[in-house]
């Protein structure tokens, strides 16, 4: 039964045109769920993983050597739909009327003109997010590589029947029978849109990749030399967890090999719940931002290879606003799981100004205030001197979608480099100029509130 439904998911995909590289990573995680392969990482299967040396330890490098075999790869394919966004995530402005992507491309030309490189940024764009994308893009023609693409397209695999474990049909909607198989996919896309190789005929030998919504993410020339000099083929950027990141992906050391893992919300048993958000005792939290030698993913896809990618179940409808519709499992796979399958795999802690996502309009908020400021070189910085930045909640209800968070504050964001904390309950509407300093939390009441221009919201 197993050969009949993994043959079923791989025609699929060969008809929609997919790359025998994501085909084959698609089957190996699906033989994988469907013999029963426990999914879930146990915590007494694990330990805390050792000391790692920290960013500003390493020594200075001769930067132009080493970036001038580095790639970079931000992956753009996702729409943020929780954040009520029609299009791509780096289209929408980040900070002083630029977006996430006028961010990275300026971060991209100024070290390349700083260094004299040629440092390529490539996409790896869905579906959704090519065309937008690419138009934006025409606006930098300097940023164009020579025989090297713009972008390349992650993968889509099909949604599986949950009774069956057939590939789900949908006629109503046939787009939603597919789904994008993680992040965990851009090793396979990379070899199946031939990038891969490229790359290497141009002479690169080394990548890093990390999230568009991640601006803190920025190639630093130190942590390129480390992997140049040290061999290491799989590099973590990781900080040190905070109460924040209790829901994030720790990284530990697997105790029956000593291999690093990374261990995932969704792949800790029930009965370990507790220990995952022990921040203080796992310590390291993946920021999605990873080094790679082109030579080591290569010779992973060798004579028809492919990683060792632990699965992500997760258990939808196949229409994801009809609970009615046929209950499907969706496989996916996180793009730092990889560091399992690289022996010799390194971490490295680096500060926090490094790690600045935006998955939510909470985040956004932060990016936009005076909490950071946008540097020479298009460099996202902290402007506090402590760089601590405060906890902020917004009301999901009427912050959650970003018209609605825009509308609420049509004079610019707070300011938050005096609060510790900014919670917002209910309908509130910010005036011009509000600062907030110390612990402050807003109820509104039932007919919303009016926070006046020039407001100063707490003692501090």
């Amino acid at each position: 039964m197993a050969a009949e439904q993994i043959e079923a998911a791989a025609e699929r995909m060969r008809e929609a045109g997919q790359s025998e590289a994501s085909i084959r990573q698609f089957s190996f995680a699906l033989e994988k769920v469907l013999s029963g392969e426990e999914t879930m990482i146990p915590s007494a299967e694990l330990e805390p993983a050792p000391d790692v040396p920290l960013l500003e330890s390493l020594p200075d490098v001769d930067a132009a050597a080493v970036l001038e075999r580095l790639a970079v790869i931000k992956l753009n394919g996702g729409l943020a739909t929780s954040m009520g966004l029609q299009q791509p995530k780096s289209l929408l402005e980040a900070r002083d009327g630029r977006t996430f992507l006028e961010i990275i491309v300026g971060q991209t030309l100024a070290l390349r003109r700083r260094h004299g490189v040629r440092l390529p940024l490539i996409l790896m764009n869905s579906r959704a997010t090519r065309t937008p994308t690419l138009a934006a893009l025409e606006r930098f023609p300097e940023l164009r590589t020579p025989e090297l693409p713009e972008d390349f397209l992650q993968s889509m695999v099909p949604k599986l029947d949950a009774e069956s474990m057939l590939p789900a049909r949908w006629p109503a909607a046939p787009e939603l029978e597919w789904c994008p198989p993680g992040h965990g996919d851009v090793y396979a896309s990379l070899l199946g849109s031939g990038l891969l190789d490229a790359l290497r005929e141009q002479g690169f030998r080394y990548v890093m990749i990390s999230n568009s919504d991640n601006l803190g993410a920025t190639v630093d020339p130190l942590i390129a030399g480390h992997i140049v000099r040290e061999g290491i083929p799989f590099l973590m950027e990781v900080v040190l967890g905070t109460a924040a990141d209790r829901k994030g992906g720790h990284i530990a050391r697997r105790r029956s090999d000593g291999q690093l893992v990374l261990r995932e919300t969704a792949q800790t048993p029930e009965e370990d719940a507790e220990s995952f958000r022990d921040f203080r005792k796992w310590r390291y939290y993946n920021t999605n931002s990873l080094w790679i030698d082109l030579e080591a993913i290569a010779a992973r896809f060798a004579d028809g290879g492919r990683l060792d990618l632990p699965v992500i179940i997760n258990r939808k409808t196949v229409d994801p606003r009809d609970k009615s519709s046929t209950p499907v499992l969706q496989l996916e796979s996180a793009m730092g799981a990889a560091i399992g399958s690289f022996p010799g795999a390194a971490l490295l802690q680096v500060p926090r100004t490094r790690f600045v996502p935006v998955k939510t309009n909470d985040d956004l908020l932060l990016l936009r205030s005076d909490v950071f400021r946008l540097a020479d070189e298009f460099r996202i910085e902290p402007a506090t001197e402590d760089g601590v930045q405060p906890f902020v909640a917004l009301d999901k209800q009427y912050f959650g979608m970003i018209d609605d968070f825009e509308a609420r504050m049509p004079g610019g964001p707070p300011s938050l480099r005096e609060a510790k904390s900014f919670v917002v309950n209910g309908d509130v509407r910010f005036g011009a100029g509000v600062v907030v300093r110390g612990e402050v939390e807003l109820d509104a009441p039932g007919d919303g509130l009016e926070i006046e221009d020039g407001a100063v919201l707490g003692d501090g």
